[in-house]
């Protein structure tokens, strides 16, 4: 009869926990700029400046 004994360091759940916890941080900052979070493109301003010192400034419109 043989003794076997079956040593597991447990890194493979380690690591599997670190990348379904990176995919739910992931999906999290995702959902929260589509569903209403403060997106800094969603009104871009524009300035264009012309030949000889003119400027012209607005605000682009969408769809």
């Amino acid at each position: 009869m043989s003794d076997q004994t079956q040593h597991s360091s447990g890194s493979g759940n380690g690591a599997l926990a670190f990348i379904l916890g990176g995919v739910v941080v992931a999906l999290a900052v995702i959902g929260w700029m589509v569903l209403g979070g403060e997106n800094p493109m969603d009104e871009p301003d524009v300035s264009i400046e012309l030949p000889g010192g003119g400027v012209v400034e607005g605000e682009v419109d969408g769809n």
